[in-house]
């Protein structure tokens, strides 16, 4: 029976993650010192772990956040199914509840069950979820690769959490997240279970 083991990673800090920025699928921000500094002590923690492939989105954070590992000579390869969703016309900009009413909005629906509703000119998580399972099959039909290291983003991680574990997507928001947060996720030939929730002891937080 093929069994894997997912190390699933979020990117680390930007400035735009620090300023309340919405960054998405189009906003190619890079990591700051702090950002930096937690892909460093993910590192550190997880150096020894035998990875045999590393899989990113296409975008710079998530790359710079493992890149020691691809220093190493792990094998790695860029996904754009595995980019943060976009968001449309929000992208690049500030938002808060108190001035984004549409955009909480929208949020509330997909807590409601209406996951095919998206920001204007932005992906539904049911758009985000049809992309990664394309790319989820790709993952499953490479048995010979046992322990994976894949590093995205916060709202594309909560969706993916979902299609991998079979659960509705207005469930996304129980799966939490922070910048360099690490989940761990078995699959053992039929489905994936999830073994360490939102980590982040390697930050010493």
């Amino acid at each position: 029976m093929s069994t894997k083991k997912i190390y699933l990673l979020r990117h680390g800090q930007t400035d735009y993650n620090l300023q309340g920025i919405i960054q998405g699928s189009g906003v190619d921000s890079s990591l700051n010192n702090t950002g930096q500094w937690q892909a460093q002590r993910f590192y550190e923690a997880y150096h020894d772990v035998p990875f045999d492939k590393i899989y990113t989105s296409a975008l710079q954070r998530s790359i710079q956040s493992v890149q020691k590992f691809i220093d190493k000579g792990i094998p790695h390869e860029k996904h754009p199914e595995l980019n943060e969703i976009c968001w449309g016309n929000r992208e690049g900009t500030y938002v808060s509840p108190e001035t984004d009413h549409s955009y909480f909005a929208v949020l509330q629906k997909w807590q409601e069950g209406e996951c095919h509703l998206s920001i204007e000119g932005g992906e539904s998580p049911e758009d985000v979820a049809a992309r990664q399972r394309i790319f989820l099959d790709l993952l499953l039909s490479r048995p010979e690769e046992e322990t994976v290291l894949i590093c995205m983003h916060g709202r594309a991680m909560r969706i993916f959490l979902c299609v991998m574990l079979n659960y509705p997507l207005h469930c996304m928001d129980i799966f939490e997240h922070h910048n360099l947060c690490l989940y761990i996720l078995h699959h053992t030939g039929s489905m994936f279970s999830v073994h360490r929730h939102m980590d982040i002891a390697h930050l010493g937080e």
